[in-house]
């Protein structure tokens, strides 16, 4: 049964409570004034439905404070138990001491229905509310047990959830340390391959740089050792260039010295001839006056030894003196 049903239950039963307690405070109200009024005192008749409408109060009381108590699921003691009997008895008595007094036995019974349908409705009524809220409570225990283990089970799934979790973040950490590890390895090989890489290509820049400052140096050395060669054959060259500059100076001057004699030779030989009666051909005429020139001997002399005229030896004089003659001299020898 669930709380609807429970709920319809309830109102139910308080519905035919109240209607069973109205009905019989009406039946106990009319039933009982005329008695009260039979024996009020004169004048007083007026105060008969007092009395069925107290007791009736005092039932309203005990039905509806004993609902309360029976749905809060409280007790309240022996007092409520006490109240509850003696209006139950109260209103059977009023109800039934009419007809009692007049030995009317089914006019009795008639009119205690409705007082013991009132008392039975009410402790009925009472087990009831009990039995009700028992099982209420016996089900929001159940309510509640469940909901405990639920959220129990809701706080194990999720502690199983937090712990996979955790152990997914903790082998995560793990696979990502790893992987750290790993790149950080990878890094340090690929560091050390690199510094490798670079120490090679800086050993072999040393390297060539040595060769190349080897080669230069040894260039230079050539350099400097062709030069020096170079310098060397230059002096020799210079050296050999002077000696024959020298020889040849040498030469010269033996070959000039020579020619001089062979001149001066040639001359004496031509200036010992003396004075001649007759011309000499020109070119031998050429050649004495030549040696005469050469002698320094006056004009005169030389025509008389080659036998031309005076004017004749002075012009090839003045040849000799401006050079030409020289030439000529030397194109006929």
């Amino acid at each position: 049964m669930n709380a609807v049903q429970i709920r319809s239950a309830e109102r139910a039963l308080s519905v035919g409570t109240w209607l069973i307690v109205g009905g019989a405070m009406l039946f106990s109200i009319l039933t009982v004034t005329p008695l009260m009024e039979r024996h009020s005192p004169k004048g007083w008749e007026w105060t008969a439905p007092i009395l069925p409408l107290v007791v009736d109060a005092a039932v309203v009381i005990v039905v509806r404070l004993d609902s309360v108590l029976a749905t809060l699921g409280g007790h309240g003691g022996r007092w409520p138990i006490a109240l509850r009997w003696m209006t139950g008895a109260m209103t059977l008595a009023l109800n039934v001491a009419d007809s009692a007094l007049k030995k009317d036995l089914v006019g009795a019974a008639v009119h205690a229905v409705a007082p013991l349908l009132l008392i039975v409705t009410a402790e009925t009524g009472l087990a009831y509310r009990r039995a009700i809220t028992a099982a209420q409570s016996a089900r929001e225990a159940q309510l509640k047990a469940e909901r405990a283990e639920r959220e129990r089970a809701a706080a194990e799934r999720r502690l199983a959830q937090e712990r996979r979790q955790r152990e997914e973040r903790e082998h995560a950490a793990v696979l990502a340390r790893e992987q750290r590890e790993h790149e950080a390895l990878i890094a340090r090989e690929q560091t050390a391959r690199e510094e490798a890489v670079r120490r090679e290509e800086r050993e072999r820049a040393e390297a060539r740089e040595r060769a190349e400052r080897e080669a230069r140096e040894r260039r230079e050395q050539m350099r400097e050792q062709q030069q020096a060669e170079r310098e060397r054959l230059e002096r020799e060259a210079a050296q050999r260039r002077e000696r024959d500059r020298l020889e040849r100076e040498q030469e010269a001057r033996r070959q000039q010295q020579e020619r001089a004699e062979r001149e001066a030779r040639e001359r004496a030989a031509l200036l010992a001839a003396g004075p001649v009666n007759e011309k000499l051909p020109e070119d031998k005429a050429r050649l004495v006056v030549h040696a005469s020139f050469g002698e320094g001997l006056p004009v005169r002399a030389a025509a008389e030894l080659c036998g031309w005229s005076t004017g004749w030896v002075s012009a090839r004089y003045q040849e000799h003196r401006d050079g030409t003659g020289l030439v000529l001299e030397g194109a006929s020898s």
